[in-house]
């Protein structure tokens, strides 16, 4: 309690809910306490087995595994890892009505979150930004590897594993939640010096608004692309107009996980930046539980995506074309991605 303490400075500079007491007792009802340990845990129990049966898929045939997927896969694992390591520890303290690991487990537990949570998001962009690369300049499909992939896991893992270990070294902390049962990066911080001011902007710049703004420009540059190329399409025959549609459901399924993540993760960005730079007093504690509530059900999301427009795409599929693929599909985008390199060939035999 007395290092955390010095790290803020003064004690009359601490928000209220950190300003004597106990920092791990639940500020909630313990009715409240109970129905968020029960979301929890559906959520949690949801995500490990949806995400857990993508990578038992993926591993049946990883020697067969395309650049897209590798990605989507990756993705699934950050999803899959934040269940598995970070979920448990919520739903005990929730039961419990404190945070009852201390101050050690706290701390991973902020680096866990953080950790998966910045990865899913850093991949989330550079799957938006290859889709924008595929659809807009159709020739990068063409030189697209498995060591590109891989390569791109690297930086992704590297990015994540700076920006989560750096509260860990002195930069920055990670600390209870306002209500007292889960821990997250120290936002109040910023409140009381301007090496907290630095850190939490440079979270925010980096692991927040860049990667969103990527996204963005990526789906926005898309979408302009596939409506000034609809003429165009309506000149293909069929064939070519089938591996057209599947790029444009490759395109709306990473479109969705990446507006479902986003979705789920604004909501707790603003109260967050608002305990920052605003006044962290205004903010209910009961209010505030519900966006980080709110971000935990992320991982959730996309293996009920995967799942609904795999149905559809399928019952959209002939016959023969879709008992080849129930050998060997994971989930939609792996069986879209497969008739890429047809589609930029037609697009380009069709210009010249």
């Amino acid at each position: 309690m007395a290092a955390n303490k010095s790290f803020f400075g003064a004690e009359g500079l601490l928000p209220t809910f950190q300003r004597g007491g106990d920092l791990f007792e639940s500020k909630l009802s313990k009715e409240a306490d109970i129905i968020a340990a029960l979301y929890l845990l559906v959520i949690g129990v949801l995500s490990t087995l949806g995400n857990g049966y993508v990578i038992f898929m993926a591993c049946k045939r990883k020697k067969k595994l395309r650049p897209a997927e590798i990605m989507t896969i990756n993705l699934a694992f950050c999803d899959f890892g934040i269940s598995v390591t970070g979920k448990p520890f919520s739903i005990v303290s929730f039961f419990s009505h404190r945070w009852v690991f201390g101050w050690g487990v706290c701390q991973w537990y902020g680096w866990v979150g953080f950790f998966f949570g910045c990865g899913s998001l850093i991949t989330m962009t550079v799957v938006s930004f290859d889709r924008y690369l595929k659809i807009c300049h159709l020739r990068y499909g063409t030189w697209l590897k498995r060591s590109h992939a891989f390569t791109s896991l690297f930086f992704i893992w590297i990015y994540a594993s700076f920006w989560a270990t750096l509260p860990l070294v002195g930069v920055g902390n990670y600390a209870p939640e306002p209500f007292g049962t889960s821990c997250t990066l120290d936002w109040w911080l910023a409140q009381v010096s301007l090496k907290g001011q630095v850190f939490v902007v440079s979270i925010l710049i980096f692991c927040l608004l860049l990667p969103t703004a990527v996204i963005v420009f990526s789906y926005a540059k898309i979408i302009a692309k596939v409506k000034s190329s609809a003429q165009e399409v309506a000149h293909f025959d069929t064939r070519n107009q089938n591996n057209h549609t599947l790029e444009i459901k490759l395109t709306k399924v990473a479109m969705l996980i990446c507006a479902g993540f986003l979705i789920a993760w604004i909501p707790y960005a603003i109260v967050s930046m608002w305990s920052a730079f605003g006044n962290p007093d205004s903010v209910p504690i009961e209010f505030s539980v519900v966006p980080t509530l709110l971000a935990k059900s992320a991982a959730m999301y996309n293996p009920i995506i995967y799942q609904v427009v795999d149905y559809k795409f399928n019952c959209c599929r002939p016959r023969k074309s879709l008992q080849k693929s129930n050998s060997s599909r994971i989930y939609a985008i792996s069986s879209c991605r497969r008739s890429l390199p047809s589609t930029e060939e037609s697009v380009g035999k069709h210009e010249e």
